[in-house]
């Protein structure tokens, strides 16, 4: 099950269960989309994948108790602000490739 991490882990921007601005890769390294296209490229800083928007979880009990309210988002931050020299490095060599085949 997803964490739904609270912020972006560049700019600690607020990303909220219900925003539609985060960005996961699939270690759900979480960063909003400004970052993901502006600073990151496409290209998880920590793990070289690429990012997907995060699925928003239901607010209420639809059906079966899968909702936000019996599995609640993280509230802890992972504030981990990106070194952008080192980044262009680490990126310079993997960003061509499509996510799905790195």
């Amino acid at each position: 099950m997803l964490e739904l991490r609270p912020s972006c882990e560049n700019c600690n921007k607020a990303l909220p269960p219900a925003s539609t601005d985060a960005r996961v890769c699939s270690y759900e390294c979480t960063f909003c989309a400004d970052c993901v296209d502006q600073v990151l490229g496409n290209v998880c800083p920590n793990c070289g994948g690429g990012f997907e928007r995060r699925p928003v979880r239901p607010a209420r009990n639809w059906k079966n108790n899968n909702y936000l309210g019996k599995d609640p988002a993280r509230s802890d931050c992972t504030y981990r602000p990106v070194d952008r020299a080192a980044h262009v490095l680490f990126a310079s060599g993997i960003a061509a490739i499509a996510p799905g085949q790195r």
